[in-house]
């Protein structure tokens, strides 16, 4: 058995201690949407630091706690809080919690995330479902050895975001009259937003939507065969010919606007998923 199975089975085992439910839907929650899994309902509160292997959260925003409990008839387990590459952990320990909850039986996970658009037919505050994405990182998850009771060594990610998932998101977005974007979101190491430069190259390239997350935990979870769907914040215009200057707390601001919108659709997705 690999080292890394063997710390899985441990924070696996860590967690089954705090809780006897068993998740089956995973979620990764996003700057500004952390507050979402206060709503889950006889919810067990894990603070990461208490978990085997845990790196710890350290952006602004994240809570850094795992949540495991009930909603919309489901159990889930909710990350309040993710890691970042840029925050100086390696893509192995960005995606080691997707690899737990697989361990803990969640075979479904939704991957939410705070981003820039540049597709000029979108809007700050729009939702976006994420169709495609564009690994511009400089790295990959799974570089290194290759455990087989993980994942085969050359995923396939043709179908990266779960079609029949895209499908469903967009359903429920005409029944709750939520107007909701698709398109191709790239993802970059950060921590610095884009230069007009890179923000034209982007688009060039066909990306609708720029941010720092979610690549990885995508290509871990279909490395393991999880369903994935990814559903996009966009907090700010980065259209090249039009940027202004940014911060943290603006995009925090905007995700905070856009927020009950963005729960009302997540408890339908879980509900009919």
């Amino acid at each position: 058995m690999s080292n890394l199975m063997n710390q899985i089975k441990e924070s696996v085992g860590k967690i089954q201690s705090f809780t006897e439910q068993q998740p089956t839907i995973g979620l990764i929650l996003g700057s500004g949407l952390g507050d979402f899994a206060d709503e889950i309902e006889n919810a067990t509160y894990i603070d990461y630091a208490d978990i085997p292997h845990f790196p710890v959260s350290t952006v602004e925003g994240h809570a850094g706690k795992l949540v495991i409990g009930e909603m919309s008839g489901k159990i889930v387990v909710a990350m309040q809080g993710r890691f970042h590459f840029y925050e100086g952990y390696s893509m192995q320990e960005v995606t080691f919690p997707v690899r737990v909850m697989k361990g803990l039986g969640v075979e479904q996970i939704i991957v939410t995330n705070a981003c820039g658009g540049m597709n000029p037919d979108f809007k700050a505050g729009d939702l976006m479902i994420i169709e495609d994405h564009l690994n511009l990182t400089g790295a990959n998850p799974l570089i290194g050895p290759n455990d087989k009771e993980l994942g085969p060594r050359f995923p396939d990610m043709s179908t990266a975001y779960t079609p029949e998932l895209i499908e469903l998101v967009e359903k429920v977005g005409e029944e709750q009259d939520i107007k909701l974007q698709k398109g191709v979101y790239a993802s970059i190491s950060g921590p610095t937003y884009m230069t007009r430069a890179e923000l034209k190259m982007l688009r060039t390239l066909g990306a609708d939507t720029v941010g720092m997350s979610t690549v990885p935990e995508v290509i871990v979870a279909r490395h393991m065969d999880m369903k994935t769907i990814g559903i996009s914040c966009i907090t700010d215009m980065a259209i090249a010919e039009e940027l202004e200057p940014l911060t943290h707390e603006q995009v925090v601001e905007v995700a905070n606007r856009t927020k009950p919108t963005f729960k009302q659709l997540l408890r339908s997705v879980i509900e009919k998923v």
